[in-house]
């Protein structure tokens, strides 16, 4: 799922924010992909890690293990979320989830079935952005315990 779509409420300014924190988005799947044993820098990553990998030197993901590029979408999903009912729903629950996963249907209506898989990844895409403020969080949803 590399195709962007957006939901009826999506704006402009979501994608501009967007495109803001969608480095430290990577960067925090490149951690947890290392978290999980792989072979990924621990987002220290250098030149030559980058190096590397575009060269191929480095490890793909094992199958089953989406990348980035697979599950961006998502990311972006829930961001955008945050930011267009924060105001509403100030913490994840049961109704938010309800409302995301029709909107989520309205805008890829044919991968509705997709949203058990990404459910997980737009949560992580809402937790970025800080409740109510419109602003990022600057940190990734793990650092928040420190």
């Amino acid at each position: 799922m590399s195709r962007h779509n957006n939901p009826n409420w999506w704006s402009q300014e979501y994608d501009t924010a967007w495109d803001r924190v969608k480095a430290a988005v990577q960067r925090d799947w490149d951690q947890t992909k290392h978290d999980f044993g792989g072979h990924e820098p621990d987002t220290k990553q250098g030149a030559g890690d980058t190096v590397a990998q575009a060269a191929g030197k480095e490890s793909i993901p094992p199958r089953g293990v989406p990348t980035y590029e697979e599950v961006e979408s998502a990311y972006r999903f829930g961001y955008g979320a945050r930011r267009h009912y924060g105001g509403r729903f100030t913490t994840w629950n049961a109704d938010l989830e309800t409302q995301l996963a029709q909107d989520w249907e309205t805008t890829y209506p044919n991968e509705s079935e997709a949203w058990a898989r990404y459910q997980p990844v737009v949560r992580r895409g809402w937790e970025l952005e800080k409740p109510g403020t419109g602003t990022s969080a600057g940190q990734s949803p793990r650092d928040k315990s420190k």
